[in-house]
């Protein structure tokens, strides 16, 4: 059965789940959400709009199950292993500089990228005095981030990802494996500070040093892609660094002139005022 999405009942949708839930996705890029509205309600056999918000008002766990589809949560280790390369070779000497170093990781969905930046840090010298943020809108994404136990089939994906990304040990040190899972190495979360946050409704909350938010961007319309750049830009200090995910750029944010490309393929930047 085909499902049809009307105009108006999708931004009542969208304003209802605002106001009783708190959660704000009416500047999410449209199409992106309404694809997702439909594989979620046929994935649940229900082939109505209005029926789907009457559930989800009063069914908190339905409403979990929602944001989870709605969020974005597809993501790998040392995904784009050329972007992590760079951070070794272009962004990790000027980082080793500070006494005490902070990093934002916004929309870490499940983890994965934690991790690899993690291991980079341990790699480099640099985690023992690295304070890693990693936040997301959605809990149950930073409940499996938490716990860093993933599929023990990841690991050869994983595994090639790490060496194209210049990795400097065997990767299998970093995890022990369990039947079908793996379970990353505690010290690689010790100074990893896990948290919600919405980038839609939420303020600046520290300074950081580098901040990464990756194909994200790419699923808000622009006027929300250019308020999150510049609470990217008030939360970097001078000489910052922001990375994105390979489709995303600076180009219509008003604070485009702020930053200089550090790696322009790699999509790193770098705060010059």
């Amino acid at each position: 059965m085909t499902i049809t999405i009307d105009d108006i009942e999708f931004k009542e949708l969208l304003e209802s789940i605002r106001f009783i839930y708190g959660y704000d996705f009416t500047e999410y890029a449209e199409l992106s959400v309404k694809r997702r509205i439909v594989h979620f309600m046929k994935n649940r056999d229900i082939y109505a709009l209005d029926k789907l918000g009457k559930m989800l008002l009063k069914d908190e766990h339905l409403f979990e199950e929602f944001v989870q589809e709605l969020s974005v949560t597809v993501t790998e280790m040392f995904r784009d292993p050329t972007f992590y390369k760079s951070i070794r070779e272009r962004v990790v000497k000027r980082l080793a500089t500070y006494p005490v170093l902070r990093i934002w990781i916004a929309g870490c969905a499940t983890g994965q990228e934690i991790y690899s930046i993690a291991i980079l840090l341990k790699e480099e010298n640099l985690l023992d005095r690295s304070i890693i943020y990693a936040t997301d809108i959605n809990q149950k994404s930073l409940k499996i981030a938490r716990e860093g136990v993933y599929p023990l089939g990841s690991m050869k994906l994983y595994t090639s990802n790490y060496m194209e990304a210049g990795g400097k040990r065997a990767f299998s040190e970093y995890y022990i494996a369990k039947y079908n899972s793996v379970l990353f190495d505690k010290s690689l979360r010790e100074n990893v500070v896990f948290s919600p946050h919405n980038l839609v409704a939420d303020k600046s909350f520290n300074e950081f040093q580098f901040i990464i938010c990756r194909n994200v961007l790419m699923y808000f319309n622009q006027d929300l892609q250019n308020r999150v750049v510049n609470l990217f830009h008030e939360s970097l200090c001078s000489f910052g660094f922001l990375g994105l995910g390979d489709k995303e750029s600076l180009l219509f944010a008003d604070k485009k002139d702020c930053f200089e490309e550090t790696d322009k393929k790699e999509k790193i930047f770098m705060k010059m005022k």
